[in-house]
């Protein structure tokens, strides 16, 4: 009786180390942070937009759209981010960027081009689970209603504890901050459709080499990937055209620029403070299946969750996860891909009782390991 009850807790110990929590520790946090182009080594400071940037000249934009001086003629702006981690029983990341590149950009003559205070706060990657998703439609029509909505990353879930900071401005659409400093914004055009790929009769959206454009208003922004996120072009940029195979299938040609990061490697992070991935998982395969209707995945076995850059809409992030995994896809789009299929990781935490996130510290796991295995080789003595 005793050797069975010693076998029981043995195979229990041993079957909870395979859930994990998050990888949400202060210095998690610190290395994440530090992949950003960060302008300022101590932060948080208390208004970016006061603090000395990195110079970029871009002698493409003109005076009217400089969002900088005319310094002989050419435009000069300052790109200015600072990724700060804050320790407590909760570590929490702080991003304050003005949203302006560390490089070129191509305009087109009537667009402005605007610096803008982005600052705020929330919990670093916080635990989520695929047994309660934030969003799980049931119909086509349900689905829609989340996904083709300008408006959708509006409302950050409870457990993230967002805080935009009194000096940032508002801005509803945001979804989180390239590596670069720039703005992700929501997938969607004003249209509420899918800005490169929309259905018919509604017009494809332009943009740089870098598949990044201003809003009306000003805003600099990502709706999709790109490798210049990680490696910023030298010198003038040119426009999303077929001469570099962009225009004729932006998606692939998004995908196409991560040739030299095929492995697990950070691009930004989310306004949930979910972090986000290029296409590749740390395997080098690029990201195909797996995410669920949000773009997030639970992609290793200690329950991590982050945002995947993909070939199909919503490219980035769709809405804040963990989403379901419906078999219907989003009509605002021509290119939404053709299911989605749990990854085998969520799909053991889904088919276990034990909730992955409710689990005990890397340091409680390896103890619990160490104790089952010495049990396990005294029964083999026994």
């Amino acid at each position: 009786m005793i050797f069975s009850l010693l076998r029981f807790f043995a195979l229990l110990t041993l079957t909870r180390t395979v859930w994990g929590a998050a990888n949400k520790s202060f210095g998690d946090c610190q290395q994440v942070a530090t992949q950003f182009a960060n302008t300022v080594s101590n932060g948080p400071v208390t208004n970016i937009m006061n603090t000395t940037g990195v110079n970029v000249t871009c002698p493409q934009i003109s005076n009217a759209s400089c969002p900088g001086s005319m310094i002989n003629g050419v435009c000069v702006w300052q790109q200015k981010l600072c990724v700060t981690c804050i320790n407590g029983s909760t570590v929490r990341i702080r991003v304050q960027s003005n949203g302006l590149p560390r490089r070129c950009t191509i305009l087109p003559t009537d667009a402005v081009f605007a610096e803008r205070n982005i600052d705020f706060e929330v919990n670093f990657n916080p635990d989520v689970s695929v047994n309660s998703p934030n969003h799980a439609p049931s119909t086509a029509a349900a689905l829609n209603n989340i996904l083709c909505n300008i408006s959708n990353h509006m409302s950050v879930p409870s457990t993230s504890a967002y805080t935009r900071l009194p000096a940032s401005m508002p801005i509803d659409v945001l979804a989180g901050v390239a590596v670069d400093g720039v703005t992700i914004l929501n997938v969607n055009s004003i249209n509420q459709v899918d800005p490169f790929y929309p259905p018919p009769g509604y017009p494809m959206e332009g943009a740089d080499q870098c598949l990044s454009h201003p809003t009306g208003a000003g805003e600099f922004h990502y709706h999709i990937s790109s490798g210049c996120i990680l490696n910023p072009p030298k010198g003038t940029v040119s426009g999303c055209g077929p001469d570099i195979g962009c225009a004729n299938n932006i998606s692939s040609y998004s995908i196409s620029t991560f040739s030299a990061y095929r492995r697990l490697t950070l691009i930004g992070i989310a306004k949930d403070g979910h972090l986000i991935y290029g296409p590749y998982l740390l395997s080098g395969v690029q990201v195909t299946t797996g995410f669920d209707i949000c773009n997030g995945m639970f992609y290793d076995s200690f329950g991590n969750y982050a945002y995947f850059a993909t070939e199909t809409y919503p490219y980035v992030t769709g809405c804040f996860g963990p989403g379901n995994y419906p078999s219907f896809t989003p009509n605002c789009t021509t290119n939404a891909p053709s299911g989605y299929i749990k990854s085998s990781y969520a799909a053991s935490f889904s088919s276990s009782n034990t909730n992955p996130v409710k689990v005990l510290p890397w340091f409680s796991r390896f103890f619990m390991m160490c104790l089952s295995m010495m049990i396990i080789f005294l029964l083999q003595a026994d």
